[in-house]
This record gives C-alpha cells, structure tokens and sequence, in this order.
C-alpha cells in the first residue's frame, strides 16, 4: 500500500527529506510501466510488476488472475513466479471476493477479512488471519475494454502504528490494473494473428499434401532448376501450388541449396510474372544502408542524399521481393520490417509520407530461426509472420541421382565460356557420387569448375580430382561420412504445421488409455476410455493431498491441464 513512513521517535537528525505520496506513485507508475512494455513472457511480466508493487506498496501478497470465458482463473501469478506455481497463488484467491470483484466490475476493500461478508473461513487460513493477526485486502477489477478479465489483489496484515490511505492504494491500483488490461489486450491480439497465419499456413500445407503425384501427372519444368530425384520433383510441386497464392513464403535450407532459384521459381509461376522480381543480402549490408535500399529516402535525408530514391519495396510494388538471409538482421530493424510486412506501407528515409504498396514477399535463411527465437535474436512476431509457408530444400546428399546431370550442366557451361569440350568419364561420375558436397550445388559448381581448369587431356577422369589426392580442403567439413553431414544440418521444420490449439481446445490425456472393445462403456454412457482417466486424477489427487501442482507432476502434466482435466471430469477439490 502507499502511506507515509510510520511515526516513530528518532533522538538525531529530524531533517531528512520526505519523499511526496504523489510522487511515490508517479514513480512506481513509471516503471511499472516499463516493466510491461518488456519484451518477455506474458507471465513473467505480471510477476515482475507485483514484485515492483512490494517495493512502494505496504503489502504481503499480491495477486494477477486473469479469467477464462467461463470466469475460473486460467492464469494467476505473485512475486518469484515460476513455471508449474500457479496453484500457490490460486490458493491465496477468495473465490467469493473475486467473483463479486468481477460481477460487479468494482474494487472490493476489506479493511479486516475476519468481519466481512465476502470472505470465509478458508479464505482466512489462507490468507493468514487469526484473532490476533488483523489482515486487510483489497482488490480491483482488471479490463479489456468494458469487460472484466482478470483481477488485481493484495493483503496486508493491519498494523496499527502505521497510518493507512486505503483510497489513495486504490486508486493507484486501479490505475496499475488498467495498465495491465492494455498489455493483456496487446498479448492476445498478437497471439490471434500468430494463430489466424498458423491455420492459414496449415490450410495450405494440408492442400500440398493431399496433392499425391499420380503417375500420368506432367512434371513441373522450372528454367535454371537441374534435377529428377523424387526430393527435387516433391519440391517443384510444391513450388506449382505456393507460387498460385499471394502468401509469405520463407525457404529454409543450408548454404547452396539454390534458395535464390526456387525464389525466382516461385515468381515466375505466379500471377505476378510479368512484375518486377526484386532481391536483396540482408546481410550484405549494414544496417543504416539496408533501411535506405529496402525503403528509400529523400533528398537531404543524410549526407551524400542528393536526390530522393526509391527503395526496394517500391520497385517491387506489384511484385515479389526476395530478402535472402533475413536471419541475420538486428533486432531495432526487425521492428522496421515487420510494419511493412503486416501493413505494406512505410515511409522513406528522412521523408513523413506514408507509401502504401502491394509486395509478396519470399525470404531465406539458413540459421534455425526457431533457436534464435528462444535466445530472443529473432522477434517472435516477425517469425510468424515471414513463417507462413516454409519451404525446406534438400541438400544434395539427399538428390544423389541429380549429380550427374548437375555435373555435366556445369561442364558443358565451362566448355561453351572457355572453348573446350571435356567430358566425364565413368569414373570421374563416380567421385562426385562419392562426395559429401557440404556447400551443395554451388560447391559441386565450384568443384567441377576447378577440376575442368586444371585438367590436361579431353576427358575428366578419376586422377583429376583433388580428393583422389587428399588435397581437398573442404573434405573436412563432411568427413566422416553423409551421416555426420546430416548431423550439421538445420533441423527440418515439417511442413504440415498443426494450427496452434488453446488450452480449453486441448485434449488433457493424463494418461495412456485403456484399450476396450468397440462399442464397450460404463454406466452412464461414459466410455471406459474417459472414466479410467477420471480414476486416475483422482488417484493422484489424493496421493498429492490435493495440491493440484503436485497431482500435476505425478501425471506428467502441467498445472493449467491438471485444472483442465479437473473441470473436465467434474472432480470436485478437496481441501484438507
């Protein structure tokens, strides 16, 4: 609670400053609000501001509970929250004084629990109340616009030399809790649009997968792309369907791979053919360069801007626009990119006119994003949203059977730029089949240019390579074989992306079911598949001693589904 510091006599120095309450508030308001703005976890950040809270507000407890539709809180955190802790804040909720909190939308000040109508005798022992221990609470209404979604509670243990403002706390709590009504209504509206490209993503994964290859199908034939192995063809498909779509497409795969070519595929198969195809190295470049290429600027906007320039975005307008390694940028500008990508609109450099544009974009990288979101280098919401259709490309290793034509492509492009006419003989065929190839098609590019250059007579044969002689330098990275290559490789993100279900739409399984004849049920209509997992909540229930948390471990669950589970089978709580 904010009050003036307790009057107590002191023998020496009567000078020292008191701090204003207004300005006590002001200051607490100030970072709390800095706390909620914080990148970090939604949970972690409620804890964080109870945790600020008891360092300006004469408290004990502090409580965030946010609601489920059906009103029973889904989410309560305190100070030192941790994961799988739930259960030890829910427990300090007085469910009477909450759901009054919430019918009627207003704060509820108890000044003794002990006399007051919306507490009980549980909610006593668990709030620490006796006949000599005077607790206080109060509690305030947290909004989402005119509803009420959550609560914000406290109790104090009433001491009786200390002057206490209940108005003052809550009307700073009331101002504390609209704050976090607003983070709350920012949390929600990105994890909707993560789940809105989520199922759009799977809908479209779903119609790749039911496009099975029938055998009288006409291959798709895309101009630079080399190759008949069923890894190649698998991916030209679906290069034919995501190419009809306007959707974000970000191609996955390691260095080499031809991520350049399939982004071009993809353009040329669209109905955006005939408009521009623009790329650009998102690592290439620094940051300050990569703004002004990417969004243009105006004359003046920096030293050396003479005339205004269109950015990348612009050219493109109607059009496609590769970023290649789009892993590598910084975070300030990831906040940058991801306006332009969500809204399509930006302003140039040094200029205040906002440009509205119609881009599809195709970005690339080979870094395992998924890692990188974890370590906080790559914004979670940029990911969803470039994420809307992965792409894996195979490396070589897994297209074996293209090297032979890969190889003499690249042969006969040696021969028409320097006037010879080499060729392999089975044997050199037979090396390139051998090797690991860890930068891929370019390093077989490289490899067989380099062998053409320096071989002596009119056919390439086995003696020609440098691995034959163990002068071969990239022989490091895959020795040991294609399976330790296969190791090196970036985790294959699957393609079929199941839509991100909420907690209520999960299916709580506490355990594996019992396997019963069909048709087989107990009294009631219930199958014996559901009662067995009622059985044993229950069992678990009672050997924890009713705390939901412990009950939770036992099953292999986490808190939140044990609740779940609990509701589902209509498991009433015991309290010891």
């Amino acid at each position: 609670m904010l009050h003036a510091a307790p009057v107590v006599e002191r023998k020496a120095d009567h000078t020292a400053p008191i701090v204003p309450i207004n300005e006590i508030a002001l200051t607490g308001i100030f970072e709390i609000s800095k706390i909620l703005t914080a990148p970090t976890r939604l949970e972690t950040t409620l804890a964080n501001v109870v945790n600020l809270l008891q360092s300006f507000l004469q408290m004990r407890h502090g409580v965030v509970a946010l609601l489920a539709d059906d009103g029973i809180p889904d989410l309560t955190v305190g100070a030192g929250w941790s994961e799988g802790s739930d259960e030890r804040y829910r427990v300090r909720l007085p469910q009477k004084a909450v759901d009054q909190i919430v019918a009627t939308a207003m704060p509820l000040v108890a000044e003794n629990i002990a006399t007051h109508p919306a507490f009980n005798s549980t909610d006593m022992d668990a709030l620490g109340a006796s006949e000599t221990t005077r607790v206080s609470f109060i509690g305030v209404p947290i909004r989402i616009d005119a509803k009420v979604v959550g609560t914000l509670t406290i109790d104090r243990v009433w001491d009786e030399r200390s002057m206490y403002r209940l108005d003052s706390d809550v009307r700073l709590l009331t101002m504390i809790a609209n704050l976090i009504g607003q983070t709350v209504k920012l949390h929600r509206v990105v994890a909707q649009d993560r789940e809105r490209l989520m199922h759009e993503s799977y809908r479209l994964q779903k119609e790749l997968s039911e496009l099975k290859p029938a055998r009288d199908r006409r291959k798709v034939h895309v101009e630079g792309i080399i190759g008949d192995s069923p890894a190649l063809r698998g991916l030209l498909e679906k290069i034919a369907i995501v190419a009809k779509s306007n959707s974000t497409v970000l191609l996955r795969g390691e260095s080499g791979t031809g991520k350049e070519l399939i982004a071009k595929a993809i353009h040329e198969l669209s109905p955006r053919a005939k408009r521009p195809f623009i790329k650009i190295n998102c690592a290439a470049l620094p940051e300050s360069v990569l703004e002004s290429e990417l969004f243009g600027h105006e004359k003046g906007a920096f030293t050396g801007a003479l005339n205004s320039r269109k950015g990348r975005f612009e050219l493109a307008d109607k059009g496609t626009l590769f970023l290649d390694e789009i892993g590598e940028i910084s975070a300030s500008f990831q906040a940058k990119l991801l306006r332009v990508l969500q809204e399509q609109e930006f302003e140039r450099v040094g200029g205040n006119q906002t440009i509205k544009v119609d881009v599809r974009v195709i970005a690339a990288t080979n870094r395992n994003l998924e890692e990188a979101v974890a370590r906080k280098e790559f914004r979670a919401d940029l990911y969803y949203r470039i994420s809307v259709v992965p792409m894996m490309l195979p490396p070589l290793r897994e297209r074996r059977s293209d090297i032979p034509l890969l190889a003499n492509e690249f042969l006969k492009n040696f021969n028409t730029e320097n006037g010879r006419a080499l060729t392999f003989d089975r044997h050199a065929i037979e090396v390139l089949m051998s090797c690991g190839f860890p930068g891929n098609v370019r390093e077989l590019e490289n490899c067989v240019q380099r062998t053409a250059t320096l071989a002596p007579g009119p056919e390439i044969v086995r003696n020609d390579f440098a691995c034959c002689h163990s002068q071969c330098l990239s022989a490091m990275l895959w020795k040991g074989g294609s399976e330790a290559a296969a190791q090196r490789s970036l985790p294959i993100v699957p393609l079929s992306v199941l839509p991100a279900r909420t907690a209520r739409e999960a299916d709580v399984s506490v355990a594996p079911q019992v396997s019963e004849p069909a048709g087989s049920s107990v009294a009631g209509g219930t199958p014996a598949g559901n009662m067995a997992d009622r059985d044993r909540v229950v069992a678990a229930m009672e050997k924890s001693g009713w705390v939901q948390a412990k009950a939770a471990r036992l099953l292999g669950l986490t808190p939140r589904q044990i609740g779940y589970a609990l509701k589902k089978h209509g498991i009433e709580v015991k309290r010891l």
